[in-house]
C-alpha cells in the first residue's frame, strides 16, 4: 500500500501483533544527573554553535502535541511498581507486573523507551538459562521487538518445554515465526491455542498464518463468523481480528470491505499504532493522502506514524509547511539509530530513503539487510520496489520467489 506515495508502480511493522493481544488470564496460566563542569562546557560550546532554531511564523501554531499523562492511572501504577522494584529488585511478582505494563505502554504508544524500562526490570533474569516461566515469556517478547527473532525463539523452546500449556508462549511464537516468513512452523504453533484460548483469539492467529499462504477468502470468512460468534471478546482481540480483515481486503482489492473494517477497528476507541499505519497505508495506496494527514497528523512520536505522515504530507500539492520539518526530523532519528546500532527500523528506513530522499541504491541496500532479518510481506514489498527503482529487478528474485511459493494473495504484486 505504499506505491502512491512512493511514486513507483507497484504496501505491514514486524507486525508481531499476535504477541501484542493478550491471552485471558482466566483461561490460561499466564504466563540531570547534575552537570559536571566538562559537561556544561560541552554543552555551552554546543548551545553557541547551534543552527538558528525554527521559529513559526505564526504564533498559534502548534509544534507539537502532546497527550495528557498527569491523571493516567497506568502512568501511577508504573510509578508505583518501579518505586517497589527499586527495594526489591529481586522480586520476581513485582518485576513481572510492572514489565506487563511497560509492554502494555508500548503497544499503545509505539515508544521503545517502555522496552527499554521493561529490560531494565528484567536485568537480574536477563542472562539466566530459566528464569521464571512468565519473566521467560516477557523476555522473549522483549527480544522480539528488538527483532533478535532467533533469542526469542530460543526463550520460547525453554517456556514451552517447561510450561506447555502457557498460551501466550505460543501466541509469540507463532507471532515471530509468522514474522520470519515460516508459516508452517507458525501455524503449528497456533494449534494449541484452539484449546488454550478458544474463541476469537485463536480463530485469529490461525486466520492470520491462513490470510498469507492462498487461503485469503478463507481466512475473511473464518475471522467474520469468529467475530459475530464471540460478540464479549475483548477490545484486543476484536481490533486484531478486524485489522487484520481489513488488510487482507485491501491486499484481495476489496475497496469498500477494507473501508469498512478499519473504521471498525477505529470506533473500538483503542489506540493502536499499527492500526494507525495500516490504515495510512490504505489511503496512501488509494491516493487519498489529505485524509491520511488529518488521520496522523498528531501522531508524530512513533517513527513509522511520522513516516507515514511525511509519505502523505509530500503527496499532497501544494505540501503542507510541516513536510521538510518532518523528513528532517526522520532522517535524524535513523541517523541517532545507527549511532546506537539499532537496525530495527531497516525497513522503514528503506521506505524513506526510496520515497522521500529519492535514494534507490541506498533502499536497496537496506531492504536487502532488511530481508535477512525478516520476511514479512511488507518487507517483500519494499525489496521490490527499491530494486524496480535502482534498475536491478533480479535483486527482487527472493521477495518475489517468497510471494510466489506462498501463495500470497495480493493484487498490487500480481
Amino acid at each position: 500500500m505504499w506505491s502512491s506515495a512512493c511514486k513507483f508502480p507497484s504496501h505491514n511493522r514486524n507486525r508481531g501483533r499476535g504477541s501484542f493481544v493478550a491471552v485471558p488470564a482466566a483461561r490460561l496460566p499466564v504466563f540531570l544527573v547534575r552537570h559536571s563542569p566538562i559537561c556544561l562546557a560541552l554543552w555551552l560550546t554546543v548551545w553557541t554553535c547551534r543552527a538558528e532554531p525554527y521559529l513559526p511564523k505564526d504564533a498559534a501554531q502548534p509544534l507539537e502535541r502532546l497527550r495528557a499523562t498527569a491523571f493516567d492511572p497506568a502512568q501511577h501504577q508504573m510509578r508505583d511498581l518501579r518505586a517497589q522494584l527499586t527495594r526489591e529488585p529481586t522480586n520476581a511478582v513485582l518485576a513481572e507486573k510492572f514489565v506487563r505494563c511497560c509492554i502494555d505502554k508500548y503497544r499503545t504508544e509505539a515508544d521503545p523507551r517502555y522496552l527499554g524500562r521493561a529490560q531494565a526490570a528484567l536485568a537480574p533474569w536477563w542472562n539466566q538459562a530459566a528464569p521464571p516461566v512468565e519473566l521467560l515469556v516477557w523476555r522473549a517478547t522483549i527480544k522480539q521487538s528488538q527483532h533478535e527473532f532467533t533469542a526469542s525463539l530460543a526463550d520460547l523452546e525453554t517456556a514451552l518445554r517447561l510450561a506447555p500449556r502457557n498460551g501466550q508462549a505460543w501466541l509469540t511464537r507463532a507471532t515471530v515465526l509468522t514474522a520470519l516468513g515460516d508459516y508452517a512452523q507458525a501455524r503449528r504453533a497456533c494449534a494449541p491455542l484452539a484449546e488454550l484460548a478458544p474463541g476469537l483469539l485463536a480463530v485469529t492467529a490461525a486466520a492470520n498464518v491462513t490470510c498469507l499462504t492462498g487461503g485469503a477468502e478463507r481466512g475473511c470468512a473464518l475471522l467474520r463468523r469468529a467475530l459475530e460468534g464471540n460478540p464479549s471478546a475483548g477490545v484486543s482481540e476484536k481490533l486484531w481480528a478486524l485489522t487484520l480483515l481489513a488488510e487482507t481486503s485491501a491486499r484481495l482489492g476489496h475497496d469498500a470491505e477494507a473501508e469498512i473494517y478499519f473504521k471498525d477497528a477505529l470506533l473500538l476507541g483503542q489506540r493502536d499504532p499499527y492500526l494507525l499505519g495500516a490504515y495510512a497505508d490504505y489511503l496512501l495506496q488509494e491516493g487519498r493522502a489529505a485524509e491520511a494527514v488529518r488521520l496522523l497528523r498528531d501522531e508524530i512520536r512513533a517513527d513509522g506514524l511520522l513516516l507515514r505522515l511525511a509519505l502523505a504530507e509530500s503527496a499532497m500539492t501544494p505540501r503542507p509547511s510541516t513536510c521538510g520539518a518532518h523528513i528532517a526530523a526522520l532522517q535524524a532519528r535513523f541517523e541517532a539509530g545507527r549511532m546506537r546500532g539499532d537496525f530495527v527500523h531497516q525497513r522503514e528506513e528503506a521506505r524513506f530513503r526510496l520515497c522521500l530522499l529519492h535514494q534507490p541504491e541506498e533502499a536497496l541496500r537496506l531492504a536487502q539487510a532488511n530481508w535477512r532479518v525478516q520476511r514479512e510481506l511488507a518487507d517483500a514489498r519494499i525489496l521490490i520496489e527499491a530494486a524496480r527503482a535502482d534498475g536491478q529487478p533480479e535483486a527482487a528474485r527472493p521477495a518475489l520467489d517468497f510471494v510466489k511459493t506462498n501463495k500470497i494473495e495480493t493484487v498490487d504484486l500480481r
